[in-house]
């Protein structure tokens, strides 16, 4: 009896699951409760902050006719409320150098921090009454540029032809009295880790000294302390490096619309801010090396913070 003829055998050609792009990621995502929840999140807080900006406006904006300090009184209760209606908890490790008024106008304080967020002047601004210095195009950038101008912001653009002016500018504040914070990296990051700091801004501190020129004794004699930002929690769970960069952070090319629906949906988050110890100026050669200093104190707070190696506090 002739054996049956069985056909060879050949590689399966469907062995692996079909790939369907629509089905895996869909170009339009189902609605669930969840989705819907956040979405009612995101819009109720954005009209949210343009209501408290407006109301603030109206506070604000007569105050900044008036002599003195109450300027900057009322920014850090706006502040705190931009924190509150975003659920954003604010933790403080440490305290700011300046403590008083009259600290302030024997010694003024400029405060240097690492930038990963437009939140960033809302989470500092909460604890501490200060003048931010920002780059010249945040003023029209939507929504953000309100926020700013209602925090007596400083607005530089960081170019040869001006900068000697802004810094004249910044010195007369610090002369004041005033408090100044600034973000040396001259951008924002993705927040896991810290870019190269630019010096330009540092004269302010530590201004160029030639040998014909004398002293200026009229000249402020800052203080420069050090501040670790890091946003450290999302729902009370430890931020990861993903979720620190695609929720906290906004960087490179992203655009704020995208960014703010998808910062402004989630339930609750915290930022921890980190003061380390003063720098005196005087004690630096020159600006580069007060920089550097300054840039590697706040590496590692920040890497301090984002490896939640610190005891928890409120």
């Amino acid at each position: 009896m002739c054996a049956e003829h069985k056909p060879a055998a050949t590689r399966r050609t469907n062995s692996r699951p079909r790939f369907d792009p629509e089905a895996l990621f869909p170009s339009e995502r189902p609605t669930t409760p969840r989705t819907r929840t956040r979405r009612l999140r995101a819009t109720g807080r954005l009209a949210a902050l343009l209501g408290w900006g407006a109301f603030s406006c109206s506070i604000q904006v007569p105050l900044m006719a008036l002599p003195g300090w109450m300027h900057l009184r009322w920014p850090r209760v706006f502040w705190r409320g931009v924190c509150r209606i975003m659920g954003m908890k604010v933790r403080v490790l440490g305290k700011p150098a300046a403590t008083s008024t009259a600290a302030r106008k024997r010694r003024p304080v400029i405060y240097v921090v690492n930038h990963t967020s437009w939140m960033d002047i809302a989470v500092l601004g909460s604890i501490m009454p200060t003048i931010f210095i920002s780059k010249d195009e945040v003023r029209h950038w939507p929504l953000v540029g309100i926020l700013t101008k209602l925090g007596s912001t400083l607005y530089v653009t960081r170019t040869p032809q001006t900068a000697s002016a802004e810094i004249s500018e910044i010195s007369a504040r610090l002369r004041e009295g005033y408090d100044i914070t600034f973000f040396p990296e001259g951008t924002t990051s993705d927040g896991a880790g810290v870019l190269p700091f630019l010096s330009s801004l540092f004269a302010i501190a530590k201004p160029p000294r030639t040998a014909a020129s004398a002293p200026d004794e009229d000249a402020p004699r800052p203080l420069v302390q050090p501040v670790s930002l890091v946003y450290d929690q999302l729902e009370g769970l430890p931020t990861g490096r993903n979720r620190r960069s695609s929720v906290f952070s906004w960087y490179g090319d992203m655009e704020f619309g995208p960014h703010f629906k998808e910062l402004s949906a989630w339930r609750a988050m915290r930022a921890s801010v980190m003061f380390h110890a003063p720098l005196d100026p005087e004690t630096f050669p020159t600006r580069k090396k007060l920089a550097a200093e300054a840039q590697a104190i706040i590496a590692s707070g920040s890497e301090t913070l984002r490896q939640q190696r610190l005891p928890h506090s409120s």
